[in-house]
């Protein structure tokens, strides 16, 4: 293998592991922030593409619908939960509408750690017809303010939207 193939190896990897780093940090530290924030905000969606998606070309093509979108309205974005027990388990469902003229069809559908726990429809939603997407929050080992997102990826414009969850969660005795 000659040097220059190597060493762009090499820098291809720093690359991808450098960008593997800030994304897996980014979520606890914007979850570590907010935990100081009792106040519930709506949040931004941001639909410019990443540093990260910039240098790869099929998570860019992943996040684009490739036939016809439409549209969703949700009754509510954000819920909070209030102040709830540490370890206990809570579920809100988040209603919608297809407002567009195509079928709604969500694609993918992730909470933004394993105690929030999406569950989206899987069948298409036609235009004008209404769905839920149920999330359950297991605050099991988180106390204080938390606050969660579920990032839905669909045929919309955008493509992607963001639910928000909140709670206070009171420490467990002992804690």
């Amino acid at each position: 293998m000659n040097f220059k193939l190597m060493h762009f190896a090499a820098v291809a990897a720093a690359i991808a592991l450098s960008a593997c780093s800030q994304s897996e940090s980014g979520t606890d530290a914007a979850a570590a922030g907010d935990a100081s924030s009792s106040t519930e905000q709506e949040l931004p969606v941001n639909t410019s593409p990443s540093p990260q998606d910039a240098m790869d070309p099929a998570r860019t093509a992943a996040g684009t619908p490739a036939g016809p979108t439409t549209t969703m309205a949700f009754d509510s974005n954000t819920h909070d939960f209030g102040t709830i027990n540490e370890g206990d388990e809570v579920t809100h469902v988040f209603k919608f509408t297809n407002t567009g003229t195509e079928p709604l069809i969500i694609s993918n559908c992730n909470g933004s750690c394993g105690c929030t726990v999406p569950k989206c429809p899987k069948e298409p939603i036609a235009p004008g017809a209404t769905g839920s997407i149920e999330v359950k929050f297991n605050s099991k080992g988180k106390t204080n303010a938390q606050r969660k997102q579920v990032t839905i990826d669909a045929n919309t414009t955008p493509p992607q939207t963001i639910l928000s969850i909140t709670a206070q969660v009171t420490p467990a005795a002992g804690k």
